[in-house]
């Protein structure tokens, strides 16, 4: 993606002294101060958090009744049935309870519906097959907050039913059941609204037996998949349940999931919530894209070696064709855009799509065109679409205002998938646009980088492994991105076939590799020798047992500091930007004695001021000094108040630069 413009929350030029005195490395106590954090008993907690971070799971609205009814159905033996969905979050979701109720004697039948044949959720046929099967109680899971008529036909058929869900709720809307457990029901007094749909059914799990502890020792390698899947926030107990799991997966995987790390080509390397969110869950995915979610169930639950190996194989051929099919449904979605309107929202149909893999298509026309979108596969008079979300843009709330023209919807803020009839398509299209114009986001996200880096010691092999403490990386804890601004562009490689780059950068002495995968070298906009400005996520590259610190490139552009120099000088001094370029006492000795050496005047307009900045000083920087020595009267302006052509003020009085509000604000920005 090309960003128009960088926002730069930090210089960080000020590490807590608390967190360095601790033995916090500097990079490491930067990204923990701009979290939040500056004292060591915070950081402690946020990086090593234990079992302390659980919340109760009794205080889950709706958990007495089902802890009641599930007790029931194990002491009476009774035939359960697991109901999920066909994702990752569901997959895991219906392993994890499947397996526990197995181990308690119980038979019990893990349900997820065929995703083209049955479509999301619960539904009326499918219980009925699991009644004549002998089943006496469904759980659901991470589906059935919307199932308000399945509920009912389920209990007038004599199957009691607890739901047990994560998304958004319609109160009026609620389902009559045994129990109904979801965070997000109203007046539910559970503190963690974000668990994932696998982390409700563990909350369950937890209930039951009393015993959270143990239940996340033994499940957590599960819930971690589902959770990182999902994208729910890695804070709180979200953020122990995963670096459990982690550690679990790491030390002693599950049969399935070591076929599926082995077959992935990733058993060999640090397991982070990358491997999982990159190189497993969208091969678990491709099971439930393409109508074969058992091949990923079984695997998940096998204990036989063999039979992992064999499902792991199935399951990355099917990964295989899922990339196939979207290859092709992205070209075509690429071609329909040319003939839309690219600042209204997108909602494109076709009855050529494969219904499993619109999805993937969806999230990538909302990054392409920074626009909320839907794709529609049409079969017939029907149509099932997924949609995805763009820029804060909430499309939970914009089917909602639509939901008239709609057979059916559900989801969240970010991403929801709705059933329409053909016939409606235009109308609610209208309907969409219109909602989408009356509640545009303010601003369309930016890149957001969390700190520039002045200081390139602090990219040291030492301080990248600490920043890693932070992991797992996720929503709510993102991977920081940094930037280096003014740097130089040495080398630069073709690789992968010309679809990725390999390049080196100095900056101040030091030089590091990077990489910048899906860009190419005519895309890149720079060259060899150019002065550069570069967006990365810092990282440990290993590779025939040699390590080495390398840079994964998010964004690069040419410096332009002309561009940031006009704003400082024509009224913009106070901008996030220019705080990364705040001077200290050294830099406006040199600043003064460059003064001094002109004349005692400043250059008359941009272009002179830029050339007069002294050396090893930023123009940014040198600006910046300017305004200061004007403030504080070190200069005398023109009539016209700006700085271009001021001349030292051989009167001035002695000040101190530490006075001047614009250093102060600077400061404080940083």
């Amino acid at each position: 993606m090309n960003y128009n413009k960088w926002k730069i929350a930090s210089a960080a030029t000020e590490i807590p002294a608390a967190l360095l005195d601790a033995g916090y490395k500097p990079l490491l106590a930067a990204l923990l101060k701009l979290r939040g954090i500056t004292q060591p008993a915070e950081a402690e907690h946020f990086l090593n958090g234990g079992a302390d971070t659980l919340e109760n799971p009794m205080l889950m609205k709706g958990m007495p009744e089902a802890v009641r009814r599930v007790n029931e159905a194990i002491e009476r033996k009774e035939s359960v049935a697991v109901y999920g969905d066909y994702d990752v979050d569901g997959i895991t979701s219906t392993c994890l309870v499947t397996d526990w109720l197995r181990t308690k004697g119980l038979t019990c039948y893990p349900y997820i519906p065929d995703r083209i044949e049955e479509g999301y959720g619960l539904n009326s046929e499918a219980i009925s097959a699991l009644k004549e099967k002998g089943v006496s109680l469904i759980i659901s899971v991470d589906c059935g907050i919307t199932a308000a008529e399945e509920a009912t036909y389920a209990r007038e058929a004599g199957v009691d039913l607890i739901i047990t869900d994560h998304h958004e709720c319609r109160e009026q809307t609620l389902p009559e059941a045994a129990a109904v457990i979801d965070p997000k029901q109203d007046s539910c007094a559970y503190p963690n609204k974000d668990l994932a749909g696998v982390g409700v059914a563990l909350k369950l799990v937890c209930a039951v037996e009393g015993d959270s502890t143990a239940v996340i020792e033994r499940y957590a390698d599960i819930a971690a998949i589902g959770t990182i899947a999902d994208v729910v926030p890695l804070v709180g107990e979200n953020r122990f349940i995963v670096r459990t799991g982690l550690a679990k997966i790491e030390a002693s995987p599950r049969p399935g999931i070591e076929a599926l790390l082995r077959e992935s080509g990733v058993a060999d390397k640090k397991i982070s919530s990358s491997t999982i969110g990159f190189s497993l869950a969208p091969r678990l995915n491709a099971a439930g894209r393409l109508g074969c979610v058992d091949v990923a169930c079984r695997l998940m639950m096998t204990k036989d070696e063999n039979e992992a190996a064999e499902l792991a194989a199935e399951l990355c051929e099917l990964n295989r064709r899922r990339q196939a099919l979207e290859t092709g449904i992205w070209q075509d979605a690429c071609s329909m855009m040319e003939k839309q309107n690219k600042e209204m929202p997108i909602v494109l149909s076709s009855d050529k799509w494969h219904q499993g893999v619109i999805g993937i298509a969806a999230s990538k026309l909302a990054e392409q065109y920074a626009l909320p979108t839907i794709m529609i596969c049409l079969d017939g008079e029907k149509g099932k679409g997924s949609c995805r979300s763009y820029g804060g843009f909430n499309i939970f709330d914009a089917l909602s205002a639509c939901s008239q023209y709609l057979e059916g919807f559900g989801g969240h803020a970010l991403a929801a998938g709705l059933n329409i009839r053909k016939d409606k398509l235009e109308p609610f299209c209208k309907a969409f646009t219109e909602y989408y114009v009356n509640n545009r986001p303010d601003e369309l996200p930016t890149l957001s980088c969390d700190m520039s880096i002045t200081d390139p010691d602090m990219l040291n092999m030492e301080g990248i492994q600490a920043m890693n403490l932070m992991e797992p990386f996720g929503s709510g804890n993102p991977r920081p991105v940094l930037c280096i601004c003014g740097a130089r562009l040495e080398k630069l490689t073709v690789i992968g076939g010309g679809r990725h780059l390999r390049m080196s950068i100095s900056y101040r002495g030091q030089c590091f590799e990077c990489v910048y995968f899906s860009r190419t070298e005519a895309e890149l906009g720079a060259r060899e020798g150019d002065t550069v400005d570069i967006a990365f996520t810092p990282q440990i590259n290993e590779y025939r047992f040699r390590s080495n610190v390398q840079l994964q490139l998010i964004a690069l552009k040419r410096h332009n500091a002309a561009e940031l120099c006009e704003r400082i000088l024509e009224g913009e001094p106070y901008c996030d930007e220019a705080a990364v370029y705040c001077p200290d006492r050294s830099v406006f000795v040199k600043a003064w004695r460059r003064l001094e050496s002109d004349g005692g005047v400043v250059a008359s307009d941009l272009g002179g001021i830029i050339k007069q900045a002294p050396a090893g000083v930023e123009p940014e920087k040198y600006c910046l000094c300017l305004l200061a020595f004007c403030e504080l009267g070190l200069l005398h302006t023109p009539e016209d108040g700006r700085v271009y052509g001021a001349k030292i003020n051989e009167n001035s009085p002695k000040v101190n630069l530490e006075d001047s509000e614009l250093i102060k604000k600077l400061k404080a920005r940083s």
